[in-house]
């Protein structure tokens, strides 16, 4: 497991434009797996611990609207001058917390990147 989120971090540090941070952590107990950010005072494992509400929010606003079928696939959340990107596992078990810098983002490579690890994150988690 441990090769895989090297791999894991080292792809979207390199290959991310404008890459901030990124987490991945268990929806349902909040325990963190991986975390990694290039700058220094950008706790990712804070910041996915609070986005870890949002995700849960959504999820219960799902179930209450008795939307069947529908799960969360990802949230966008758009601030200034970063976009931070919350993608739900297939097996929704898991969450990636991903940061980047609005000014440098190409937001389809980072979604292309996201959805490669996205399915294999549900099954070597």
């Amino acid at each position: 497991m441990s090769d895989f989120l090297k791999q894991f971090g080292d792809d979207l540090e390199k290959n991310v434009p404008g890459f901030i941070a990124v987490s991945i952590a268990e929806i349902q107990t909040g325990m963190s797996y991986f975390s990694l950010s290039v700058v220094p005072e950008f706790d990712p494992e804070l910041a996915s611990a609070f986005n870890l509400e949002v995700v849960k929010a959504k999820m219960n606003a799902v179930s209450a609207l008795g939307l069947k079928n529908q799960i969360v696939s990802d949230i966008m959340i758009t601030l200034t001058s970063q976009i931070h990107i919350i993608d739900v596992s297939e097996n929704n078990l898991y969450m990636i917390y991903l940061a980047v810098d609005s000014t440098k983002a190409n937001l389809g490579m980072t979604k292309a990147i996201l959805n490669k690890y996205k399915k294999e994150i549900a099954s070597k988690l």
